[in-house]
């Protein structure tokens, strides 16, 4: 009988924040096997090493850090109708703790989960309003996507805490020389289908945003500082995945018309 191979694991340590979320689960599941993976995390998970601390506490997160290579850090309030108290604990300061850890720790590079909510103020405006409800009769032939340079327009508390973690991130990649990757995520369902008019145009599959992560793991060294839309391959999108795939090769391989009913 011949020897039996060990699985070609990387030496990488990757620490996730917030596994226990939607996000985490898949991202889990797409790392695992590949990087030695751990969790920070509210609550116990199985079968993976979890330190479990609130992101609001640094004294207590900081031991999930040690020996850390890179950070994703999910961990956050979501909800676009929270209340600000929420918003400050968990998307601000919680998020500040997160990456003041990972410079404390000699963390490589950190994977920060913004969100397309930085920018769907754009869709008080025409034509991003028609096309992001579906109301294809008013939407151009064509339209001006927005891109990583284009101007935030935040919806809400929410997408107002997200561009503060990007500047955030800008800062600590400046100041202390950490390679900091914004993911401007996309709307990923438990159902894993578009599940509204609107996610027809910033729907984000679970195998989308799985391999997005993935490719910042494995983004070269040279890629200091980054923002990049994450959705699927949509038709009525309008926020540009084209800079994603040049710089690490996103190619999305999902699409929100394969559940058109």
């Amino acid at each position: 009988m011949s020897e039996m191979r060990k699985p070609n694991v990387s030496s990488k340590k990757v620490l996730i924040t917030g596994m226990s979320g939607l996000i985490g689960g898949v991202v889990r599941e797409q790392l695992e096997g590949k990087y030695t993976l751990s969790a920070l995390n509210r609550r116990p998970l199985t079968g993976v090493e979890c330190h479990q601390a609130d992101i609001t506490d640094l004294d207590a997160i900081q031991p999930a850090f040690d020996g850390v290579d890179v950070v994703v850090h999910l961990a956050a309030v979501v909800r676009g109708n929270a209340a600000w108290e929420e918003v400050l604990n968990h998307n601000i300061i919680g998020t500040y703790n997160v990456f003041e850890a990972s410079r404390r720790a000699g963390v490589k590079r950190i994977i920060y989960a913004s969100s397309g909510a930085t920018v769907s103020g754009w869709e008080r405006d025409h034509p991003y309003g028609a096309i992001a409800e579906g109301r294809s009769d008013e939407a151009p032939d064509t339209w001006d996507k927005l891109t990583h340079e284009s101007p935030i327009r935040p919806s809400g508390l929410y997408g107002g805490s997200k561009v503060w973690g990007e500047a955030l991130a800008r800062h600590f990649s400046d100041t202390y020389d950490i390679s900091t990757i914004c993911l401007r995520i996309g709307a990923v369902t438990r159902e894993n289908r578009p599940t509204s008019p609107r996610m027809f145009s910033v729907w984000c599959s679970q195998r989308d945003i799985a391999q997005m992560v993935e490719k910042c793991v494995e983004a070269p060294d040279k890629v200091r500082f980054d923002i990049f839309f994450v959705v699927s391959d949509n038709k009525w999108s309008y926020r540009d995945v084209s800079h994603a795939r040049e710089v690490v090769g996103f190619e999305p391989q999902d699409s929100a018309e394969a559940h058109r009913e």
